[in-house]
């Protein structure tokens, strides 16, 4: 999921860079919505995760 996310960044930044402000608006939204996504599954697998000794 993380991958998803830089995958959509660089997307973002090479759509601003062209000059296609919609694309790049869209896809940067997309990659803060599964780097926020990726962080709470992170903390919650953390969480949970852990093996009681």
């Amino acid at each position: 999921m993380l991958t998803w996310s830089i995958i959509f960044l660089v997307i973002a930044i090479i759509a601003g860079l062209l000059g296609f402000g919609g694309i790049a608006g869209t896809a940067t939204g997309i990659a803060k919505i599964l780097f926020v996504l990726f962080l709470i599954l992170f903390v919650v697998s953390l969480l949970f995760g852990r093996t009681s000794v």
